[in-house]
């Protein structure tokens, strides 16, 4: 047997994000491992007469992206052809909305429901130029008087609909549900907050196993273009039977087991399982977890890493738990079950100590920093009353992460999953909610790292784009998408330690930063090329910069290079 390469690639920089952070100018693939990272001479020794020599000219080649919290199903539901677009640049105003919603209507059979994804008020004219003015069932009703129809927000937690829709959910003034937006007058507005969404998820008919597949096979085609070869699916299981029509139900996984069978993955799944929704109780989530099967997986392709928490709301529906007030009063609350933040609190701590006992890394999600703490103290305590050995446990936003907070996980070795892209869409419309300082604060990257928390970036999708270029210059330069201005300069960071938050530490996320996350002889051939000099560009120019190659596992799953 020889030891020809598969694919040997020249004529540009290898950033191998290594300890060091080395630089190599070519690299090598065999049979789906790098099989050698050096000078040219070195490694076109390798050159076969069945290698593909990939010239570079001048690109960058790095690890395969790893964006370790994006919900792929969701993604690919909420993208068209299968979803109207009614997000930021797509429409800016709640006329051009409405626009959308009758073009939609238009191609839906009487009686259907119309589905959208990605409105903001931030974006929309009339919210932005007066922020008491808020998406309506009232705009959607001439458009669409007869199709019930529901808008998810940008963030997943928040849901607009029309009157017919209300009508279908039996929501009307009499109704009292936590979540549910009501005027002056006591009657639903079309808004639903939180875990009200589920009573417009309850009424939507269920995914079927064909929009399942066709969601994922969208996403990963979009997501191997980006050059991103792994990613985390934050919460797959009964809990998410009620959200996006069970986009993050237990079929979904039973859809990625067929694809991984069938040979279609071309990225790496790890999933967080989900046995409880937004407002599930301590005993809900036990018998849900004890009851749940996630069946037969594979620990390179398609991973079972832990479950899936969630711990309050987010800032800009005032349900972050914060120390202080939101500006107009109220500082939100935990999302668990419970009449009392003393209930909560106790809920929350029971969930967290049964996932640790059971031997499952946790991942929360949280955003206000009175429950970042309040998660980081019951991962400490969890972890005392029961020692284990390397958990990973992990908060899921970590908005406003303390200096209590990180030090209480960097001591324990649990990490923190943030999201730039975020923070570049909301900078700005914070603002309005806890004040310029806070709001500068929010996402502490330099913080979190000084203070020796691993830390890894995720997306989100579809609350944004599965971007990562932006990602990276919104760490390194903290500008805002809406008015391009600095927020929080002070928690910039340098672009090596960017691009390691979507690889080698995302990899440690998924318990695989000993084969997977950087370009060394005998870690998988999970590779990502971008046209151009990273190391030397503006970080302005870094989200233009294409993927011209990805390749997964050895396998070329998109190529630019070749057309």
């Amino acid at each position: 047997m020889n030891a020809y390469a598969d694919l040997v690639f020249v004529g540009g920089t290898v950033v191998t994000v290594d300890a060091g952070f080395s630089l190599a100018s070519a690299l090598a693939v065999r049979g789906g491992v790098i099989s050698a990272v050096g000078e040219r001479a070195e490694v076109e020794a390798r050159v076969g007469p069945g290698t593909r020599v990939v010239d570079l000219r001048g690109g960058t080649l790095l690890p395969g992206i790893n964006d370790s919290h994006l919900h792929g199903c969701a993604f690919g539901m909420a993208t068209p052809p299968m979803s109207v677009d009614v997000g930021h640049p797509a429409v800016s105003s709640l006329a051009e909305v409405a626009d959308a919603v009758r073009a939609a209507v238009g191609r839906v059979p009487g009686g259907r429901w119309v589905t959208g994804h990605g409105w903001d008020t931030g974006y929309l004219a009339e919210c932005a130029d007066d922020p008491a003015r808020l998406p309506s069932r009232h705009d959607l009703d001439a458009v669409s008087p007869d199709h019930p129809v529901v808008l998810y927000s940008f963030s997943g937690h928040a849901t607009w609909v029309n009157s017919r829709a209300l009508e279908l959910i039996g929501l009307g003034r009499d109704t009292v549900v936590p979540g549910v937006v009501v005027d002056g007058a006591g009657e639903p507005t079309g808004l639903l907050h939180e875990g009200a969404q589920a009573l417009v998820q309850n009424a939507l008919p269920p995914l079927s196993e064909q929009e399942r597949t066709d969601a994922i096979r969208s996403a990963l085609g979009a997501l191997a273009r980006l050059g991103v070869t792994s990613y985390t699916e934050p919460g797959l299981g009964p809990g998410g039977e009620g959200i996006m029509r069970g986009a993050l139900g237990t079929g979904t996984l039973d859809v990625y087991r067929r694809l991984l069978a069938d040979g279609e993955l071309t990225a790496r799944v790890g999933v967080l399982l989900l046995p409880t929704g937004m407002a599930g109780g301590a005993e809900e989530f036990a018998r849900g977890l004890g009851e749940f099967d996630p069946g037969t997986t594979d620990p390179r392709r398609l991973a079972i890493h832990g479950v899936k928490i969630f711990g309050d709301g987010i800032v800009p529906n005032r349900t972050a738990w914060m120390h202080e007030p939101y500006l107009g009063g109220g500082c939100g609350s935990l999302c668990v079950g419970g009449e009392s933040d003393a209930e909560r609190i106790a809920g929350i701590g029971a969930m967290i100590r049964h996932a640790h006992a059971a031997g499952h890394q946790i991942g929360v999600h949280v955003t206000g920093d009175r429950a970042i703490d309040t998660v980081a103290d019951a991962f400490a305590a969890a972890q005392a009353e029961r020692p284990r050995d390397d958990a990973r446990h992990y908060v899921i936003h970590g908005d406003f992460l303390t200096a209590h907070s990180m030090k209480v996980l960097a001591a324990h070795g649990f990490g923190v999953n943030m999201n730039p892209t975020i923070k570049w869409t909301v900078a700005d419309l914070e603002e309005e909610f806890v004040g310029a300082r806070r709001a500068g604060y929010a996402w502490p990257y330099r913080d979190a790292l000084d203070a020796g928390v691993r830390v890894a970036s995720g997306s989100d999708a579809p609350v944004t784009a599965p971007d990562w270029r932006q990602g990276l210059a919104t760490m390194m330069l903290r500008e805002s998408k809406a008015a391009g201005r600095v927020s929080g300069p002070e928690q910039r960071i340098g672009l090596a330690e960017a691009l390691r938050t979507y690889t080698i530490d995302a990899a440690w996320q998924d318990f695989a930063d000993g084969w997977k996350g950087s370009l060394e002889v005998g870690k998988a051939a999970d590779l990502c090329v971008l046209d151009g000099d990273l190391l030397t560009a503006d970080p302005h120019d870094i989200p233009g910069m294409p993927v011209v190659l990805t390749v997964m596992d050895g396998r070329i799953v998109h190529d630019v290079l070749r057309d």
